[in-house]
């Protein structure tokens, strides 16, 4: 029985924003208590208690927008992350569920309890003891400068695997290798491989991408420079300047949860991204 949820929209489309005030007042007058992002409240009057995305514990999550705002609402969500409900406000959307004219329609099948919910594997890092939010589509390493090389040693459970030049490294779930990772020429992971894929950005060398085993424990060795970037799912970024410079990638124990109708994985490629129909 779902009781209270949250409004996230992005901000720069006064649309989204006009959705949001739509949907809380439908929400309301269902009797669910509805929690908004704070950042709307400045913005407009929705109606609902303004709260931050890190003190959203809420039954499930409306998100509208597109990946973006997908990625920003799960980079700070608390853990256990609640269910999400996605709309798609976003230039391509693949991780969205449904368009904004079908969303009270959906919503009320929603709250009706006839939907799924997809799991996706999210991504646990590790450096020098500072804390990094995991990652639903990928991790990436960089240098804290553009166009300077990444010199980088990698290896798999703690054994040496190989040595790379690059302009970066990202490591991609399957939910992000349909993202970056596959901008940078990586494949695209079916949801049932349980796995994760290194990608390097611009290699030096013929080094692709490399599929491995979803418990593996993946570390990137940073040879130089010493000075390098962090970038968590494209919103969360840090700069590590450190002598013990290493990136440590696990299986995270958190998943992200999606509230799923009809549409499936190769539904969205098809339809929102590289296959065409047959």
């Amino acid at each position: 029985m779902l009781k209270t949820v949250g409004i996230v929209a992005r901000f720069d489309k006064r649309k989204a924003i006009k959705l949001a005030e739509k949907l809380a007042k439908y929400l309301k007058e269902k009797g669910l208590e509805v929690y908004v992002e704070d950042t709307l409240t400045e913005k407009t009057n929705i109606e609902g208690t303004s709260v931050p995305l890190k003190k959203m514990k809420t039954d499930f999550i409306i998100t509208i927008g597109g990946d973006g705002t997908i990625l920003r609402t799960c980079v700070s969500i608390p853990k256990p992350e609640p269910p999400l409900f996605t709309i798609n406000m976003g230039v391509r959307g693949f991780l969205t569920e449904v368009d904004p004219k079908k969303a009270f329609t959906a919503l009320d099948k929603c709250l009706k309890g006839e939907f799924k919910i997809e799991k996706c594997m999210k991504l646990a890092i590790k450096a020098d003891e500072l804390p990094f939010p995991d990652a639903l589509n990928e991790v990436l390493v960089s240098a804290d400068e553009p166009a300077k090389l990444l010199y980088t040693r990698i290896l798999k459970d703690k054994e040496p695997i190989l040595n790379c030049q690059a302009d970066g490294l990202m490591v991609a779930t399957q939910t992000g290798s349909t993202g970056y990772s596959l901008s940078a020429g990586g494949p695209v992971l079916d949801r049932d491989v349980d796995a994760f894929v290194l990608t390097p950005v611009c290699s030096l060398s013929v080094f692709r991408s490399i599929v491995f085993p979803g418990n593996s424990n993946l570390t990137i060795v940073v040879k130089r420079p010493k000075k390098f970037m962090v970038v968590v799912d494209g919103h969360y970024r840090q700069i590590i300047n450190s002598k013990a410079s290493s990136i440590t990638v696990t299986r995270s124990p958190y998943e992200t949860s999606f509230i799923r109708f009809k549409e499936n994985f190769y539904n969205r490629l098809q339809s929102r991204l590289i296959f065409k129909g047959a």
